[in-house]
């Protein structure tokens, strides 16, 4: 019998460096030069499709920060990411930051020195930068979430994931 566990993408977004979490749990990084300006969009794109190729049941969005200066920026990849998943049929789920933070380490102002060993701690992860750690993060909150997580957080903290709106996959 195959493996019937969920498969997803996690993928926290940014004009300068995507972070990426593939469904078998390897991570990378979109990095993108300024000079290329709105051409990075096309980067981001290229990368998403190719992610999406393999199979994904459901894609685990890091939501727009509510008051960030560089939102705007981020609200476009946001949108070349959605409509790339949408026109895949690739459902997606938004978990903004301060839930993600919270479901990683108990706490919704981690910084990302606290996430990165919460990873190590949960599952002996290390990562290149903190955007893979995020995505990976982002990843094991939707595994989490459809009863698929390699190992358990304390309830707690898996509660965080109830005040998400997740899709039926």
């Amino acid at each position: 019998m195959g493996d019937t566990r969920v498969r997803v993408l996690g993928l926290d977004l940014s004009i300068t460096a995507t972070g990426v979490c593939l469904p078998d749990g390897s991570t990378y990084t979109v990095k993108t030069k300024q000079e290329n300006g709105d051409e990075r969009l096309l980067t981001i794109r290229h990368a998403v499709q190719s992610a999406v190729t393999a199979g994904v049941d459901l894609a685990v969005i890091e939501d727009l920060p509510t008051h960030a200066k560089g939102s705007g920026i981020t609200a476009m990849v946001h949108g070349v990411v959605r409509t790339v998943l949408m026109g895949r049929g690739v459902p997606y789920v938004l978990l903004v930051p301060a839930t993600l933070k919270a479901y990683a380490t108990g706490k919704g102002n981690a910084d990302k020195s606290t996430m990165a060993v919460a990873a190590f701690k949960r599952a002996g992860r290390e990562f290149a930068d903190d955007n893979q750690c995020d995505a990976w993060w982002l990843w094991h909150a939707g595994l989490d979430r459809y009863g698929a997580a390699s190992f358990v957080l304390p309830a707690v903290q898996r509660a965080r994931l109830d005040k998400v709106e997740w899709p039926v996959i």
